[in-house]
């Protein structure tokens, strides 16, 4: 059984909002880039809610589906965690770092597949 990435980003959308992540959205680039499938893009409240989130992503992506991510960027005193599982890439920022780099800005002509306030 192959996991589509969709399947992977929906996954992954919901482990976050399981632990409260804050205006994530899962973002579908296909269309405007070759670096993946997916992006989520999520702020987080603390440094304690962003290692409480990446555990809960790599532990049920795991558990779950079998899979790791190829690499992390970050730890949770950074403002920016990016976890990376080839297809789908996530971006965990504090509310500062989201605001200031702007991905949905950067990344503007990708479709909102999901949004959770």
């Amino acid at each position: 059984m192959t996991l589509e990435p969709l399947e992977l980003a929906r996954h992954i959308a919901d482990a976050i909002a399981e632990k409260k992540g804050e205006d994530t959205i899962l973002l579908d680039i296909r269309d405007v880039s070759l670096i993946a499938d997916y992006f989520i893009i999520s702020s987080v409240a603390s440094d304690r809610q962003k290692r409480a989130i990446v555990n809960e992503i790599t532990a049920s992506t795991k558990h779950s589906l079998g899979v790791r991510p190829l690499r992390v960027e970050g730890d949770a005193s950074s403002d920016w965690i990016l976890l990376d599982y080839g297809s789908v890439v996530i971006h965990l920022f504090s509310h500062e770092a989201r605001r200031y780099y702007d991905l949905e800005g950067l990344w503007r002509d990708g479709k909102i597949i999901v949004r959770i306030q």
